[in-house]
């Protein structure tokens, strides 16, 4: 619909007032989030990495908190779209930048660490990722089979598990998706409640 400049403005106003009550919103839920009580996790995990066998606790690499997204594992030459796509999106800069914050970033997958290294190479990835093949860490995080992204902390040589989520929580993490949610368009997706005739196809189409 095209309407006035005047009421355009009216209309983004009232929208902004409902933008403001959910930013609102989940800066309660971060601050519930802080105060998740935490439970001790085993830091003796032993990963496959580039520069050899590390244990959970060495992932930190010395700082305080550590973010782990979990790479679904589908055998042999097969990816996960949404993981690839999750860590297509991944900023370039965005370890770095978490690392200045006390805070380390690790994709982990239970695929082997040459098929890893594979892909890698072939997406064009630099951001830290190890293989879990061989433990039951993947298992132990309750991601089991899937994709899961959680949150440790550490004191000292104890880890803590604080925090995971996994579908769209893991979803509301994506740079491309939050902007194409900004558009007229939006992600063009078949679960999405669009305006009749808005172009729109699967997620994974």
């Amino acid at each position: 619909m095209i309407v006035s400049a005047g009421e355009w403005q009216r209309e983004r106003d009232e929208l902004l007032k409902a933008e403001k009550e959910a930013t609102r919103a989940l800066d309660a839920l971060a601050a519930r989030r802080r105060r998740l009580p935490m439970v001790e996790f085993d830091g003796g995990y032993t990963f496959d990495t580039p520069d050899g066998p590390k244990t959970l606790l060495e992932l930190f690499e010395g700082r305080g908190q550590l973010v782990v997204y979990q790479f679904m594992d589908n055998g042999p030459d097969h990816y996960c779209e949404g993981c690839t796509w999750f860590t297509d999106n991944v900023p370039v800069n965005g370890p770095a930048a978490l690392a200045k914050r006390g805070v380390t970033w690790v994709n982990v997958s239970n695929m082997p660490l040459a098929q890893i290294e594979e892909y890698k190479a072939r997406m064009g990835w630099t951001l830290p990722f190890v293989s879990s093949r061989g433990t039951s860490f993947s298992d132990d995080c309750g991601a089991g089979g899937g994709f899961m992204l959680s949150v440790f902390l550490r004191d000292g040589e104890h880890v803590y598990r604080t925090y995971s989520t996994t579908a769209r929580g893991v979803d509301r993490l994506v740079f491309a998706n939050s902007i194409l949610d900004l558009t007229p368009y939006g992600r063009q997706e078949d679960w999405e409640d669009s305006p009749p005739g808005w172009p729109q196809h699967p997620t994974y189409g």
